[in-house]
């Protein structure tokens, strides 16, 4: 396996579609490709994770045969498959007989064959499971006689709208006349409406999403059942690899992976979805990596300019920003602890009450809060039943003194629950404290960073990334690059690395346009200030202001509906002015307005053009910098579909749009038969193709016995590595800067012994001294391969 290619499939883009452009992704050089879930899943899903059986192939897809015609087609091509897994949780939507396991215990309740399946919290509601999918409280729709009763399949049903629930046995006789509330009040679930979810919800969700249930995949006999279907795949040669989605959200992360890498044909790629913060590194876990967000933040600080800090911290504090990142994510993460996920933190609150029946229950639960909002980590890795390690215990520690410094009242409970977390009080109510309260540290992490921190904070919106460190900006150097090449060539060198997901905030290179920008001070200033002058005349806040022309500056020409949905979304999930739950319609619309005019043919558009004009050559070094470092680096490369060309798009759905295939099939043809390239998005192609032919080529400079050197030079705008001694990568740094003090004028570079060839435009170097304007004279990055020892 030396590189992989993410497809998005749906009901529009089929395995019969994926197997269309196997072709041109084995021209492209990649070895595998990376599939989105493929069992079947809620009708129309764009995505496929919100899973609904786990027998089936995808029917939309093109069902078992369909994939099995794809991995045929691969393999004819040389190419092998990778799947992304849902191990966490499944779909709960209308009708709900769609989810057979969950219709049975709906049925039956607690005593359903399939009652272990899911993480409910019987006994919060005597026995029943909380379903909180009514538009209005239950008494109104009692009263406007919305729900029904009926027969479905030769069962009785009780109907609502789409939504079909199961009626229990004995519970009504089939007379078309009898009361509903009266049928409704025997049955296994309650009923609610969707604003009385916090008192209602007592099944663990997949973060704060209500209509995705969590899977116990912790029991072997769930496990089994729900990857029957994924093992069979493997051991019959069709699937090679998988992509595990939110293991922090298992009971055991490290028991689930030694499960599955048990249950596969010995070399099966396993890479987990795991989010690393500060220094944080992977757990030595059955897998061979992360997914790659670790190796997009170490690129992106590798090529940019912390000189520019000051200028952007300036801008940013005059729109009326809070200085503070820190600060910011702080109360993020209180206000998703105190809003959002309220029925997880009630659910803790119970456990921890169980444990500790003599503490308050009310002191009991500030100081829950205190201990979720004080995380730091996604998880801490502690596994009840076994002795808790060091790093683990310290990380669970740390946060109790975080959370008592907050709270100097609260030490004691803080204290006591900081025991129940590190598996010092052995009993069953204390061990389900500990593994929930990981289980909950990481929606408090997402959902307090990724989704509502980074949607406040502008400072420089490119650095907002999932993954990602806006606070390393000060200190980015091509050092901690070379640090994690380190990490990963020793422990994981197979780990994924990748610059764009279906996850991603921005594209690679929208991210690369702002920080292209963000490297000419004169330009960022000029457009804060003038954006902030029409925002004040629009009665818009100059922060959100702030995040709008550089959302423009990042994504260039866009159209209407597409600006519209993703500042309406980041508007919402910033949960300021504006939110999902409610929104404050006068407010988006004047934000709408503005961006509106900026995204027009006025004065605020060519600003923004200039601006991004004006960083053209720092644009494309930086979009062209990253990919060769992110391609060339330790690990298994991903391409997110698309992304070997420009891509400019923002976060889900904007990221999901189709791809156009022809365009880079004939874009490819003219330069494997030797044709120039004509714009930036044929030197992106020329990178990608050039970069992961080599890999495929050269496996063992890449693979697990090759190794990564920094390579030495004298000027600090060079970024380079060698990798096995046979391949040499440069890259571009803080290109804007470059160009201002005159370029590459006398800066020099040491390459190993022998003759070296640029496999970008062919030209020969070697020797203990290069010259960097001689080997970028045509690029902004080099692709040297080793082709004589002296």
């Amino acid at each position: 396996m030396t590189s992989t290619y993410r497809l998005q499939l749906h009901a529009g883009f089929t395995f019969a579609d994926a197997e269309g452009v196997v072709p041109y992704l084995a021209d492209l050089g990649v070895s595998h490709l990376y599939l989105s879930p493929v069992l079947q899943a809620v009708p129309g899903s764009m995505h496929g994770y919100d899973v609904l059986d786990h027998d089936r192939i995808s029917e939309e897809l093109g069902g078992e045969a369909g994939l099995v015609a794809l991995a045929a087609t691969a393999r004819q091509h040389g190419l092998g498959i990778v799947v992304d897994v849902v191990p966490n949780h499944m779909a709960l939507v209308a009708p709900e007989s769609s989810n057979a396991p969950l219709w049975d215990v709906l049925e039956h309740g607690r005593d359903a064959a399939h009652a272990h399946w899911f993480d409910v919290d019987w006994d919060a509601l005597e026995g029943r499971i909380g379903l909180p999918v009514l538009w209005e409280p239950l008494a109104d729709v009692l009263a406007k006689g919305d729900l029904r009763l009926g027969e479905e399949n030769g069962g009785r049903v009780l109907r609502y709208h789409d939504h079909v629930f199961p009626v229990a046995a004995g519970t009504w006789d089939g007379d078309p006349g009898a009361a509903v509330a009266a049928v409704l009040a025997q049955q296994h679930y309650v009923l609610a409406g969707w604003r009385e979810r916090d008192e209602v919800l007592n099944y663990r969700r997949f973060f704060d999403v209500d209509s995705l249930i969590a899977v116990r995949v912790e029991l072997p006999d769930v496990f089994d059942a729900t990857h029957r279907v994924l093992v069979d795949l493997n051991q019959r040669g069709i699937v090679e690899g998988y992509r595990i989605d939110h293991p922090d959200g298992l009971a055991d992360p490290e028991g689930y992976l030694e499960r599955l890498r048990a249950a596969l044909r010995p070399g099966t790629a396993i890479w987990v979805e795991k989010i690393l913060e500060g220094d944080e590194t992977l757990p030595e876990w059955a897998c061979d990596g992360t997914t790659g967000y670790d190796a997009a933040k170490v690129v992106s600080y590798a090529l940019i300019d912390p000189a520019v800090a000051p200028a952007l911290q300036h801008a940013w504090e005059e729109t009326g920003g809070d200085p503070s990142l820190e600060r910011v994510i702080a109360d993020s993460k209180r206000q998703v602890v105190a809003d959002v996920l309220v029925p997880e933190r009630r659910r803790l609150v119970r456990r921890a009450a169980d444990a500790l029946p003599e503490v308050d229950p009310a002191r009991l639960e500030e100081a829950v809060v205190e201990l979720l909002v004080a995380c730091e980590v996604y998880r801490a890795y502690v596994r009840p039943g076994t002795p808790t390690e060091e790093l683990a215990r310290t990380r669970i520690q740390h946060a109790g003194d975080t959370a008592g410094a907050a709270r100097p009242d609260l030490k004691d409970e803080i204290a006591q629950l900081v025991g129940l977390a590190t598996g010092d009080t052995d009993s069953e109510a204390a061990r389900d404290f500990a593994v929930r309260l990981q289980q909950t540290w990481g929606p408090v992490m997402a959902k307090g960073i990724e989704d509502t921190a980074f949607y406040r904070w502008h400072r420089q919106v490119g650095l907002n990334e999932v993954g990602g460190d806006p606070d390393l900006l000060e200190s980015a150097s091509a050092d901690l690059l070379h640090r994690w090449a380190a990490h990963q060539q020793q422990h994981w060198p197979l780990g994924m690395t990748t610059l764009s997901t279906h996850d991603t905030k921005r594209s690679e290179d929208v991210r690369a346009r702002l920080v292209a920008v963000a490297g000419d001070a004169e330009s960022w200033q000029r457009c804060s200030e003038e954006f902030a002058a029409a925002a004040r005349k629009r009665g818009v806040d100059l922060p959100t202001a702030h995040l709008v022309w550089q959302t423009l500056a990042g994504i260039g020409d866009i159209d209407g509906e597409r600006l519209k949905g993703y500042l309406v979304k980041a508007m919402r999930e910033s949960k300021q002015r504006t939110s999902w739950l409610d929104s404050d319609p006068e407010y988006e619309a004047r934000v709408l307005e503005l961006a509106a005019d900026a995204n027009g043919h006025g004065r605020l558009a060519a600003l923004v053009r200039t601006a991004v004009d004006h960083n053209a050559t720092a644009v494309r070094a930086m979009v062209l910098g990253q990919k060769l470092l992110q391609l060339t680096l330790p690990g298994v490369p991903d391409t997110y579909q698309g992304c070997e060309l420009v891509d400019l798009s923002l976060v889900d759905p904007d990221n999901r749009r189709p791809v156009d295939y022809d365009d880079r099939r004939a874009r490819l043809a003219h330069l494997r038969e030797g044709g120039a390239p004509r714009d930036l998005d044929d030197e992106k192609l020329l990178v990608t193709h050039k970069a992961l032919a080599l890999r495929r080529e050269l496996r063992d400079a890449f693979a697990d016995a090759g190794d990564h050197q920094p390579l030495v030079g004298t000027s600090r705008h060079l970024v380079g590595f060698v990798r096995g001694g046979e391949v040499a990568v440069l890259a571009t740094r803080a290109a804007k800067r470059l160009e201002v003090v005159g370029g590459w004028e006398g800066a020099t570079f040491a390459l190993p012994e022998g003759l070296w060839r640029d496999e970008l435009t062919g030209s020969l170097h070697g020797g203990a001294e290069n010259s960097c304007a001689d080997v970028l004279a045509d690029y902004p990055v080099a692709l040297l391969r080793r082709v004589h020892r002296a």
